[in-house]
């Protein structure tokens, strides 16, 4: 290579890193405090969009920075927020990552920390849709290159996306040590439904690499509609020990709340919930304060919308989703983010 092609090729190396910081991250409206953290802990600065709303509703987005041939990262929870709808979010990180695909970016990884309509994954009955695989294609549609989640309401979600990879990040990784914390007399891992039992064997496993032994149980449920619950009955023992129940979704806390008076009919001592996705929707906020429940711990992939009691607690999944984005830009394997330190 002669000394000219050296020089012009030290230029253009140097032009694309001053273009393209190493991490270029945006956010949606419906968690910017979760980005925010994501930023602070990465150490970087969030870049600057414009994602507003025109005077009939429409979402406006406008990128403020330029993208081209550059791989950024776009977060947003598939939420209701403060001033969104569920459907509102969704349309706006499909616009975002259509804006950086019309800007030319090199390639957009969706940051999703709460997949909505996660819950309508395959078809319980005649003409309905199937909305976690309609989305899906939505994203996909989008230009999608990449997409991080946490905790997927089922992992058969991972197989919707055609052509796009999917990371499915487990919370139980940040609960597991703040469990191990609470000094449990002889912990039973509970799960609210036989769907659940698979989170519920890793949350076992989590606690079992800290030293923490542990035994499972089910509480099998029938409903009488979507989201009523009839009946619950209790496999396994949990009679004078602290139970842990876990679950991905809290939406009116109905069911988690006659969950946890059920382990208690049954000689339960104390009952702790961990649930990745605090929705509550409703009543839910006023049904956990007046429940049996000791503490329920939730991450903050969907922000709080006005006060809660005392025995919620919030854990943040911030610096989960700031290592994974930093092994992505590093190209480095994500199998390191499953392990559970003290």
């Amino acid at each position: 290579m002669s000394k000219w092609a050296i020089v012009c090729l030290w230029i253009c190396v140097g032009v694309y890193a001053k273009c393209c910081p190493p991490i270029m991250l945006f956010s949606g409206s419906s968690n910017t405090e979760l980005t925010q953290a994501v930023a602070d802990c990465l150490g970087v600065q969030m870049q600057k969009a414009i994602v507003d709303k025109f005077n009939d509703g429409e979402i406006q987005i406008r990128i403020l920075e330029n993208v081209r041939g550059c791989d950024v990262f776009v977060m947003q929870s598939i939420c209701v927020s403060e001033e969104s709808t569920v459907n509102d979010n969704l349309m706006e990180l499909y616009l975002m990552i259509r804006a950086m695909k019309r800007s030319s970016a090199q390639s957009v990884t969706a940051i999703i920390p709460y997949y909505g309509y996660a819950r309508q994954d395959r078809k319980m009955r005649g003409r309905v849709p199937i909305s976690a695989s309609d989305v899906a294609m939505l994203l996909e549609v989008a230009g999608a290159d990449h997409v991080v989640a946490i905790d997927l309401h089922c992992g058969q979600i991972q197989g919707f996306f055609h052509h796009t990879p999917v990371d499915n990040l487990f919370a139980s990784t940040i609960f597991v040590p703040y469990i191990a914390r609470l000094g449990l007399y002889d912990p039973v891992i509970v799960s609210p439904d036989a769907g659940g039992v698979e989170r519920a064997k890793t949350f076992i496993e989590g606690l079992q690499t800290l030293g923490i032994s542990s035994k499972m149980a089910v509480i099998v449920k029938q409903r009488a509609e979507a989201g009523v619950v009839e009946t619950m009955n209790l496999v396994g023992k949990v009679r004078g020990s602290d139970v842990v129940i876990v679950d991905d979704i809290c939406d009116t806390a109905g069911t988690l709340v006659k969950a946890a008076g059920e382990l208690k009919e049954h000689g339960a001592r104390r009952v702790f919930a961990c649930i990745t996705h605090p929705l509550l929707s409703g009543p839910a906020v006023m049904r956990i304060e007046q429940s049996c429940l000791e503490e329920l711990i939730v991450t903050d992939t969907i922000p709080f919308r006005g006060e809660v009691p005392s025995n919620i607690k919030q854990l943040s999944v911030a610096p989960l989703l700031a290592s994974a984005i930093t092994l992505i830009v590093n190209g480095e394997s994500l199998s390191n983010l499953f392990r559970y330190n003290q």
